[in-house]
């Protein structure tokens, strides 16, 4: 206990003695030892480089996520090393509000179809959204944080023990220099000054040390902006690849809205172009540049319509299953179809492979 106690008053006197050099100085009463100038550039430099990473995290958070609260959520599960709940997207949100409406105005109305048509497009927007999140915060936000959160720290760290070191120095100096005068008037002896002399090289050679390590901590600068360059790539690969998948999303909505408006036709109001995303309705989705009415599209759907055993089909466009019981297609492939009792003679049991699923009768030609 007592040695604590002394230990805890000479660091008190050290801080004390180290804040009246500093408060001098700044006075402009004492003198002060520069850094080299390398070493003050290096110090700019990374001082820059956190300054604008903090702005640009911070700016990166608000883009992915306006929400403050929402943030503020994600931030403390991060500080508490928990993993975030799956948070629906807006998109998503929207889309399943659209589905349920679908629902209760009926999924057969003109309306309805439409409410699912473009529900299912949201909720794949919100997912694509959702991907693109998950991407940037690996790939951008948590660099930028792990550099805040490590390595400047660490520089920060070693930064104020030399800001120590430095006014060790300048106080070593000033006492002898006192001593040097002191002993002109022959006021102290030679071995205060011989004291002085050797605290001063003692506080030289910490000085100096700890330049350099400090020096060597702010060249690696220089890493972490090439690091941080392709954390940047990264991020704008990944905003590349959402924007390019919901511009092809609404794109694919655009041409199924033209199909269904081109079906129903001024003279057949009544003719709904089923949703390509619902295999519940009671015909199969309208194929890519389509415009049937409803009367021709079940004569020609059932001549083609397999009656007994499997036969091959071409498909004529790409198709996207939209659950698990569905099978996606790729314009030109051959596949095997056949049909089951009962089934909706909008579809068939589709066969590539180990993997089986409904496929539309609107996307297959079907061969001999």
């Amino acid at each position: 206990m007592d040695f604590n106690v002394k230990k805890l008053a000479s660091d008190a006197g050290v801080f004390f003695t180290r804040a009246v050099q500093f408060t001098e100085e700044k006075l402009g009463q004492a003198e002060k030892t520069e850094l080299d100038p390398h070493l003050e550039n290096l110090i700019t430099r990374a001082d820059g480089t956190k300054n604008w990473t903090e702005k640009i995290l911070r700016q990166t958070e608000v883009l992915l996520q306006p929400n403050p609260s929402a943030r503020i959520e994600e931030y403390i599960y991060d500080k508490l090393d928990k993993k975030l709940p799956s948070r629906t997207t807006n998109a998503e949100l929207l889309g399943q509000y659209m589905l349920d409406a679908a629902k209760e105005f009926g999924p057969g109305t003109p309306y309805g179809s439409t409410l699912i048509t473009v529900g299912e497009y949201q909720k794949r927007l919100g997912g694509a959204e959702r991907e693109f999140l998950q991407t940037a915060s690996v790939t951008f936000l948590t660099p930028l944080r792990n550099f805040l959160e490590g390595d400047w720290r660490t520089i920060s760290k070693e930064r104020r023990l030399l800001e120590n070191r430095r006014l060790d120095l300048d106080i070593c100096k000033a006492r002898l220099k006192k001593a040097k005068v002191a002993e002109a008037k022959a006021a102290l002896l030679s071995e205060e000054v011989d004291k002085a002399e050797h605290e001063l090289r003692v506080a030289q050679t910490e000085f100096d040390r700890q330049a350099e390590v400090t020096r060597l901590l702010l060249e690696g600068i220089s890493s972490t902006h090439l690091n941080h360059l392709r954390c940047l790539q990264d991020f704008a690969e990944a905003q590349s690849t959402y924007y390019a998948q919901c511009h092809h999303y609404m794109q694919d909505l655009q041409r199924e809205l033209n199909r269904c408006a081109n079906a129903a036709g001024p003279t057949q109001p009544s003719a709904v172009c089923p949703s390509p995303v619902s295999s519940t309705l009671l015909s199969g989705p309208c194929p890519p540049g389509a415009t049937v009415s409803s009367s021709s599209t079940l004569a020609v759907e059932q001549a083609q319509l397999p009656v007994t055993g499997t036969r091959k089909a071409r498909v004529l466009y790409d198709y996207e299953a939209h659950d698990t019981t569905e099978l996606s297609l790729l314009a030109d492939e051959l596949i095997t179809v056949y049909t089951v009792p009962g089934m909706d003679p909008d579809w068939l049991i589709g066969e590539r492979g180990n993997e089986k699923g409904k496929v539309p009768v609107t996307y297959l030609e079907l061969l001999s």
